[in-house]
């Protein structure tokens, strides 16, 4: 998940799946499920549907709206998977719940060629790539995840959120720079997840577990130097604090557990509170009222 600001317009941006080569044991994940890059695709395969096809705010006023671009013949399972499944119009429908950015932002399903989900400043919008579903669902099947529908829908769930996070960034022109940012963004995503109670409880675990199966299969050596993002491991125990923080009595299997010691998660309450209140704070000049 990445978001290229515009001075860094020359740096490289694709989504790097993060490599860490150690399994964790001991964490409870109850899966109900996260990607980044440049814009782009091949011009032959791919075209903007009918505007009948998109989900709009109301007639007048800006926001997040929902479009799809014709499938490669590779991803035609993925994208309709994507429009039966509608995890893009949920969350737009959320996001537009919340915020009002002031402008159109399109999140875009699309054939992406590997390049990852991301947002592009430049366009003002969200690719969400009918390719990173395919890796998604093959990534939980061989966790032990069968069917992996649900695992599948919270990954674009968390992935619109986060990528959602880098447009109010831009929108907003907050300061930071691209790691902060990344942090950031991940924590947008579990704030907009939180708000939905046990739903989103639900997704952000799935998330959760996606980043842990990313983690266990890979090889250190594998880690991208110019990645922005945090090693998965890593962005799992920050999502999984949140979590914890924010409904412990719901979620009371998540303390002590190996990405979750003791010592962090009597910190969580208050780490939960932080995250969501600087958003809150950045967010105020165009929070729903």
């Amino acid at each position: 998940m990445a978001h290229i600001p515009s001075a860094y317009a020359g740096l490289e941006w694709g989504r790097a799946v993060t490599r860490v080569g150690r399994a964790w044991v001991g964490l409870v994940v109850v899966v109900l499920v996260g990607g980044c890059g440049s814009s782009g695709g091949d011009a032959d395969e791919v075209r903007p549907t009918d505007a009948k096809d998109s989900s709009s705010p109301p007639p007048g006023r800006a926001g997040f709206v929902v479009r799809y671009e014709e499938p490669a013949s590779a991803d035609r399972d993925a994208a309709s998977f994507l429009r039966a499944r509608r995890p893009m119009e949920a969350a737009v429908e959320a996001l537009g719940a919340f915020v009002d950015p002031g402008r159109e932002i399109a999140v875009v399903g699309r054939s992406c060629g590997g390049e990852g989900s991301a947002y592009d400043p430049e366009t003002r919008r969200i690719q969400v790539c009918y390719d990173d579903l395919a890796d998604e669902r093959a990534l939980f099947e061989r966790g032990g995840h069968r069917p992996a529908d649900d695992e599948v829908v919270a990954v674009v769930a968390e992935t619109v959120y986060h990528e959602a996070g880098h447009a109010l960034v831009d929108v907003l022109r907050l300061p930071f720079d691209e790691r902060a940012e990344e942090d950031a963004a991940d924590r947008f995503a579990a704030l907009l997840l939180l708000r939905q109670g046990v739903d989103g409880e639900r997704q952000l675990r799935a998330a959760v577990e996606e980043y842990r199966l990313s983690a266990a299969e890979a090889d250190r050596a594998d880690r991208d130097a110019k990645d922005e993002h945090a090693p998965d491991l890593v962005r799992a125990a920050d999502h999984l604090c949140r979590l914890y923080g924010a409904a412990p009595d719901r979620n009371p299997d998540l303390a002590n557990t190996s990405l979750l010691p003791r010592e962090r998660v009597a910190g969580c309450a208050a780490e939960w509170t932080r995250a969501r209140d600087a958003w809150l704070k950045d967010l105020a000049p165009i929070l729903r009222r």
